[in-house]
């Protein structure tokens, strides 16, 4: 035999071996994994919190109107007195100069014509705004039915809804995730005992998005001071015998 098929027979000898090495580690990583696989569970945790808002934003707008531009500066000063009664009452009311922000006023003309296009009438208008950003969310509740004494005294008001707003998430975030896990656990548990197994560690553990809602709607978080927190999380446990 010469050298050269001794290299062929050696070469080919290697290349088997290996083949065979990899075959047996390719079938045990997948045993592995299988049994892995096998040995856990995933399972949900739930945990749930019943908050109130800790700010809130509410708008106020105010309007005048005359019936041609030359009443516009006195239009000016009606707006301005308006302005004044509203700050007035808010302030008499427990809001301070901090939680008050007055607006610009705005103004508006309106054309009214008749079939030929003809102009009949016209408005002139001045729309002023002021805006209360607060932690004294019932305050707000509370202040809001006061400006009807300001629409009986003749003032043109449009009262807008507020805005709650809950904005102390990151402080009760940790204890929540926290419960998350626990629920979570509690319910691989009672897999586990009908299985036959017991839990172990945590393999991997997925969060879910925090959600806050308006208690007792199913989308929106703005319209109510009580609101509710949720959280999921995906926890994979170890089972063993």
């Amino acid at each position: 035999m010469n050298n050269n098929n001794k290299a062929n027979i050696i070469f080919a000898a290697f290349l088997l071996a290996t083949g065979i090495t990899a075959a047996g580690y390719f079938v045990s990583q997948t045993l592995y994994k299988s049994k892995i696989a096998l040995n856990t569970a995933e399972v949900k945790g739930l945990a749930e919190r019943r908050v109130e808002a800790d700010t809130a934003y509410w708008s106020i707008q105010y309007t005048v109107t005359g019936e041609s531009k030359a009443e516009i500066p006195a239009l000016y000063d009606d707006s301005k007195a308006d302005q004044s009664k509203i700050i007035s009452l808010l302030k008499s009311n427990g809001f301070t100069d901090q939680e008050i922000q007055p607006g610009i006023i705005n103004y508006l003309k309106k054309e009214f014509r008749n079939e030929d296009q003809k102009l009949v009438e016209e408005e002139h208008l001045l729309v002023g705004e002021i805006t209360v950003e607060t932690q004294k969310v019932r305050l707000v509740s509370e202040v809001r039915s006061n400006l009807n004494t300001l629409i009986a005294q003749g003032l043109d008001i449009k009262n807008n809804p507020p805005a709650y707003h809950f904005t102390q998430l990151n402080k009760i975030k940790p204890e929540m995730l926290k419960e998350a896990t626990t629920n979570a656990r509690i319910a691989a548990n009672e897999f586990a005992t009908n299985a036959g197994v017991e839990v172990g560690g945590i393999r991997s553990a997925r969060q879910g998005g925090f959600v806050i809602r308006d208690v007792g709607e199913n989308y929106g978080d703005t319209r109510k001071i009580e609101k509710d927190v949720r959280v999921v999380t995906n926890v994979t446990f170890f089972l063993t015998d």
